[in-house]
């Protein structure tokens, strides 16, 4: 494995590293409830997705 011939600045260092940033997620309202949830996901308050239900409502109490 091959090493580096010389040390690199933490400059350098840094600017390779400025993409490690988190990003928030998208969320929207769910079109059943109005309660936030995440995109081409089920609804984790009401168990709907795509207008249906889809988790019955004694699955989403336990």
């Amino acid at each position: 494995m091959s090493l580096p011939k010389r040390r690199h600045s933490h400059t350098r260092g840094a600017k390779r590293r400025t993409h490690w940033k988190l990003n928030k997620p998208n969320l929207t309202n769910c079109p059943n409830c109005s309660q936030k949830k995440l995109s081409h996901h089920v609804c984790p308050h009401c168990g709907h997705y795509d207008g249906r239900r889809v988790i019955l409502e004694s699955k989403l109490k336990s």
